[in-house]
């Protein structure tokens, strides 16, 4: 089975080295996510742009709009991306450097970092970012729930606020990133109530396969997640990703298959990131 990784990063963030050294016990690297997509199936990785002016300095109000990928290393010829937006650089200049990058063939959406920005979805600061999604018919990714960072604010991250957004710009396809994890029941229902809304289903976790394994074996840590899957009962919604350098690719993909039917693996792995993101077909042909 074909498996695209719907949300993963490829950035020189001090925070992903960290992680990937000491929690996740992987190699952040170009060949080290090479071997792990091949010996995953994993034939596309869609990475979500960000940057920092200085170490541990994410969420950097000064980064500049877009944000792109940009790990010391080469990058993988299957890695597409969704260029990171900061909304405090969001000036003329800026949203021409974005429009600009949105007609090259690897950018195939937006990513808007909610919760480490403190602007809620449908914040007006935004709406020359969804023109622009509009005009060139991207999907619009947005981080919802826990954020990796003690700066992150939280209300701005929880996935009711995607709710408001949903509604006004019904032309737009949306991407809930993570969930909303920990409050997968309110993202389940924007998810139930809005046809242009998709959460995929990465950043659940953070570490080793033996940490995964922990954590499946417990009797209560999942049951949330089991619920609102359960009350949202509908897997056409649903991407698979790993948030890769938080997370081993190949534990991630086992884990996931616990909690979807078999039935819905080749659309929550495959189908649905082709439906939602139409400019990564040429990445598969």
């Amino acid at each position: 089975m074909r498996i695209i990784d719907a949300h993963m990063h490829f950035s020189n963030i001090s925070s992903f080295k960290e992680t990937a050294t000491n929690l996740s016990k992987l190699d952040y690297s170009s060949a080290g996510l090479t071997q792990e997509y091949r010996d995953a199936d994993v034939v596309l990785g869609i990475a979500m742009g960000l940057t920092e002016t200085e170490a541990d300095g994410f969420p950097d109000y000064e980064a500049a709009t877009p944000m792109g990928l940009d790990l010391d290393a080469q990058i993988p010829a299957n890695i597409c991306y969704c260029p990171g937006i900061n909304p405090y650089r969001l000036g003329a200049q800026e949203l021409a450097a974005l429009e600009a990058l949105l007609e090259k063939p690897e950018v195939v959406g937006i990513k808007i970092y909610l919760g480490y920005y403190p602007f809620y979805a449908y914040d007006e600061v935004y709406s020359p970012v969804y023109e622009l999604a509009m005009k060139y018919g991207l999907p619009v990714v947005f981080h919802t729930g826990d954020t990796y960072s003690e700066r992150g604010l939280l209300k701005y991250a929880h996935p009711l606020a995607l709710d408001e957004v949903a509604v006004k710009y019904r032309e737009i396809n949306f991407m809930m990133a993570h969930f909303g994890d920990p409050w997968v029941l309110d993202g389940a229902e924007v998810l139930y109530k809005n046809r242009n809304m998709y959460a995929d289903l990465s950043g659940l976790l953070v570490g080793t396969k033996v940490d995964l394994q922990k954590k499946l074996e417990s009797p209560y840590f999942f049951n949330h997640l089991k619920h609102a899957l359960a009350f949202t009962d509908d897997y056409s919604k649903f991407l698979f990703g790993t948030d890769w350098p938080l997370v081993q690719v190949q534990p991630y993909i086992d884990l996931m298959k616990e909690f979807i039917p078999r039935e819905a693996h080749e659309d929550l792995f495959f189908n649905n990131a082709v439906k939602l993101f139409p400019k990564i077909k040429r990445f598969l042909e």
